[in-house]
């Protein structure tokens, strides 16, 4: 799929509809048809010219998220881009994202009716709060003047497997969606859900609003998916702990998805694997600004050595002592966390003299009542004699394609961390990738020494203008 921007589409679609008068014509010209046949073949020609002028309308998926939505006037700002496009020959279909914090106030509701709800109902649940946005913001554009529809993520055909929670999409049922578009509507689909086949609701996890949008960007096989957010791309660094981060014009899918996968909250990691996997263009950008963002493409111009830091303060860590050090003990360990449903990311074994081995891994603070019933079963199981907390932990991470044939990049990292006193308590890499797990209340010196070190400061500083206090100390304490 070719790299789309607002600007060049309409380059592109004017350029080719040229092009498809001059070779008609031409046709016409150079058969010489009798009178006869001239009527004939005017006729034809306007209607193969109104259907390649149709073909050549771009059709955007922008994403909003909740911030984005987060109030009455934001949405209405929201209606007024969408429609912007719609008036320059777009067609558009938007997904959406629940209202500002209104997912978090539905967990807490539930929380306090029941502190181990069933994940079909909590899936029923918290699905309703993105069925708000949509059908906010097509009254919105109805009340500016614009036809608009709305659609569940079951409505437009997002069909997915059975896992409650952090269900995975298998098909996208697109003809509903096209007909809305034939008939010149624009299209607003709630995120972050979809239906199995046996006719249950399910959501798509953490960020799964841009899953649904990049899903329906391949499904319907878009000029460009739009990913709105608060900031206006992707950046070095969260911009907001480590103001001289820079933003990119463009990013590869690789870089991305190792930057999503370690904290980087801009884009869900299993939207940008969808977007790889179909050859769907990303526009990230700005909900606030017409600022140019950045593309998440294939391939980009250059390699840097470090493309970007990410960090996440959304983990947390068990270590379980005392454990038999035998073969297998570790199997056991993890298939009982694995049947409890526990996403384990990084993993430490050490043994002692006395025959004896220590596991630590971190793992999502969300999933700690999981956590704790697997680790229950592996003490009276595997007869361990201590099990220590730890909720304060951060990961901080390197990436760039670039590492992979540059030397150094860990003894460097290292040492800058040292030198500001930093300690390191766990290490985890891949080929594109150097993360460390470090103590929570370092972590903005990290991200921000380890910025500095690796060259990647700005010329200019970062300053937040549209978020409140409140939004970003949620944004900050998102996960945990």
């Amino acid at each position: 799929m070719p790299c789309y921007t607002s600007f060049n589409v309409k380059a592109f679609k004017e350029r080719k509809l040229q092009k498809f008068e001059r070779l008609t014509k031409n046709l016409i010209r150079n058969n010489r048809p009798g009178t006869l046949y001239v009527p004939v073949l005017l006729l034809w020609f306007r209607l193969a010219l109104n259907k390649e002028e149709r073909r050549l309308m771009a059709l955007v998926v922008a994403k909003f998220g909740g911030t984005s939505v987060a109030n009455i006037e934001r949405i209405k700002g929201v209606a007024d881009r969408l429609i912007e496009k719609k008036k320059a020959g777009d067609e558009v279909v938007a997904v959406v994202s629940a209202m500002g914090k209104s997912t978090d106030d539905l967990v807490s509701l539930a929380d306090n009716l029941n502190k181990k709800p069933g994940q079909r109902e909590m899936d029923m649940l918290l699905s309703t709060g993105e069925q708000v946005s949509m059908a906010l913001l097509a009254m919105a554009i109805q009340a500016k003047g614009y036809d608009a529809i709305s659609y569940t993520g079951w409505q437009a055909g997002i069909e997915t497997d059975t896992a409650f929670n952090s269900a995975k999409i298998e098909v996208i049922h697109a003809d509903r969606i096209r007909e809305s578009l034939d008939e010149g509507k624009i299209v607003v689909v709630a995120g972050f859900q979809g239906l199995t086949s046996m006719g249950d609701i399910t959501t798509l996890g953490r960020g799964g609003s841009d899953t649904t949008a990049v899903a329906l960007a391949a499904g319907l096989n878009a000029d460009v998916c739009e990913i709105y957010s608060d900031v206006e791309g992707v950046y070095t660094a969260d911009p907001r702990i480590c103001p001289r981060a820079k933003k990119l014009d463009e990013i590869c899918y690789d870089d991305m998805l190792e930057l999503s996968g370690a904290g980087s909250g801009v884009l869900q990691s299993r939207a940008v694997e969808f977007a790889r996997k179909y050859n769907v263009v990303i526009h990230s950008r700005s909900a606030f600004s017409d600022a140019p963002g950045t593309l998440v493409k294939e391939t980009t111009m250059e390699k840097a050595v470090i493309t970007g830091i990410a960090h996440d303060t959304s983990e947390m860590r068990i270590t379980i002592r005392g454990l038999a050090d035998e073969s297998g003990m570790a199997a056991k360990i993890f298939s009982t966390l694995a049947s409890h449903r526990v996403s384990v990311d990084m993993i430490i074994q050490n043994a002692s003299s006395d025959n004896k081995a220590n596991i630590s891994f971190t793992f999502p603070a969300s999933q700690k009542a999981l956590a704790m019933e697997a680790v229950d079963e592996i003490i009276d199981e595997l007869g361990a004699t201590q099990v220590i907390i730890d909720e304060k932990i951060a990961k901080v991470s390197l990436v760039g394609t670039g590492m992979k044939t540059s030397p150094g990049v860990a003894a460097r990292m290292f040492e800058t961390l040292a030198n500001e006193q930093i300690n390191i308590g766990m290490i985890s890499t891949s080929p594109i990738r150097l993360s460390v797990v470090i103590d929570l209340d370092q972590v903005e010196k990290a991200v921000q020494c380890l910025h500095t070190a690796f060259g990647l400061d700005s010329d200019t500083i970062f300053e937040e203008t549209q978020l409140s206090p409140e939004e970003i100390a949620a944004k900050m304490n998102k996960g945990r």
